[in-house]
C-alpha cells in the first residue's frame, strides 16, 4: 500500500519542474490527484503520464492567483472527489529573467511575482481549509525557498514573495493550531528545473534532481509525518533527520 494510498492530494503548478515530479510520486504512491496549471499542453501531458501509472486523476487548467479559477478547481475537485486531503501550494513564478535589483524592478513584474507566488497560496488556502478543518484533518504543504529566509540581491521579488508565503504559513499554522489540520513549508533547495536554469543561467554546481524532493514531500503529505505542523523544512536536511541519503538520490523514509 502506497503513503498516500486513497489520500485526495492537490497540487497546484502542477505541469513541470517539482510540482510534474510531485504529481507522479504522488501517484505511484496511491493518491487521487487533482492538478492545476496556467497551460493546457503541459498540463495534459502530465495527466496522461499519471493515467499510465493507473492513479485517478483530475486535471483542470486555470491561474490559482485569481479567485475565480480557484474556485473553479476547488469546487470541481470536491464535486469528484467529496473532499481534499492534502494541497500542495507548488505554483510559483520567477518574474524577469535575468533577474533585476530591487532599485530596477518593473512595478507591474513585482506585483505580478508576488500576486502568484504568495496571493494565490493564500486563495487557495482559503478555499481549502474549511471542508479540512469540518473534518479534522488535512494537511496544507507551501513549497519556499532559501531566497525566502534570508534576502539576496538580485532575487528581487521572486524572493520577497516567498518571504511572504513564509509569514503566511506560520500564521495559518497558528490559527489551526489543535485543530487536526497541519500546515507546514518546504525548502526544495536548488533543483534541477527550467526556473532555476532562468535564475541562474551559468550555474556550474550540482542541483537536486526534483524526483528525489518529490518523495521527500511525500513523506511529510503521509500520515506518517503527522505529528509535524507549523515547521519550516529543508527538503535536504528532512531527509536527512529521516535516516535518509539525500545525496545519491535515494530516498527510504
Amino acid at each position: 500500500m502506497g503513503k498516500l494510498q486513497s489520500k485526495v492530494v492537490v497540487i497546484t503548478g502542477a505541469s513541470k519542474g517539482l510540482g510534474r515530479a510531485l504529481a507522479l510520486a504522488c501517484a505511484r504512491e496511491g493518491a487521487r490527484l487533482a492538478i492545476s496549471a496556467r497551460g493546457k499542453e503541459a498540463l495534459d501531458a502530465v495527466q496522461a503520464e499519471i493515467d499510465l501509472i493507473g492513479a485517478d486523476v483530475l486535471a483542470v487548467v486555470g491561474d490559482m492567483s485569481v479567485a475565480r479559477d480557484v474556485e473553479r478547481f476547488v469546487a470541481s475537485t470536491e464535486a469528484h472527489y467529496g473532499r481534499i486531503d492534502v494541497l500542495i501550494n507548488n505554483a510559483s513564478i520567477l518574474g524577469p529573467s535575468p533577474m533585476p535589483y530591487l532599485l530596477d524592478y518593473p512595478e507591474e513584474d513585482f506585483a505580478e511575482v508576488l500576486h502568484v507566488n504568495t496571493i494565490g497560496p493564500f486563495l487557495v488556502t482559503r478555499r481549502v481549509l474549511p471542508g479540512m478543518l469540518q473534518r479534522s484533518s488535512g494537511s496544507v504543504i507551501n513549497i519556499t525557498s532559501s531566497a525566502g529566509n534570508v534576502g539576496y540581491a538580485g532575487w528581487g521579488a521572486y524572493g520577497v514573495s516567498k518571504f511572504a508565503l513564509e509569514g503566511l504559513t506560520e500564521t495559518w499554522a497558528d490559527e489551526v493550531q489543535d485543530t487536526g489540520v497541519r500546515v507546514n513549508m518546504i525548502d526544495p533547495g536548488e533543483m534541477d528545473t527550467a526556473m532555476h536554469t532562468f535564475a541562474v543561467p551559468d550555474c556550474d554546481y550540482e542541483l537536486a534532481d526534483p524526483s528525489v524532493v518529490a518523495e521527500v514531500i511525500v513523506y511529510l503529505a503521509s500520515d506518517a509525518a503527522a505529528n509535524i505542523h507549523g515547521q519550516r523544512l529543508s527538503a535536504e536536511e528532512f531527509a536527512v533527520w529521516g535516516g535518509t541519503s539525500y545525496a545519491d538520490g535515494s530516498i527510504q523514509i
